[in-house]
């Protein structure tokens, strides 16, 4: 599959939270749990899919393999977990 269009709803019940859908407004292919968890789901965009696109925090290959396989694919907020060595603590010399 060389290419694909994608549709892109945001999440109104989880921060940066994003789902793109195979096919626009379907929204049966989500699992009610998660229907649940994300509550309402705004349209942002539709974009068009090529393996080798760039996507701003995910694979857009990844993206097509989960769109193909699921008819969806779930994008979450970028970790905040802070690693403790990198902040500067004052102590060098």
């Amino acid at each position: 599959m060389l290419h694909m269009l994608a549709y892109v709803y945001k999440s109104q019940k989880r921060a940066d939270t994003y789902v793109f859908l195979a096919d626009r407004d379907d929204f049966a292919r989500l699992p009610e749990s998660l229907r649940t968890q994300l509550g309402a789901l705004t349209f942002v965009m539709e974009l068009e899919l090529t393996p080798d696109r760039k996507l701003a925090r995910e694979n857009a290959a990844e993206v097509m393999q989960n769109l193909g396989a699921r008819g969806f694919h779930l994008q979450f907020p970028p970790s905040t977990a802070v690693d403790p060595l990198s902040e500067d603590w004052g102590t060098d010399a």
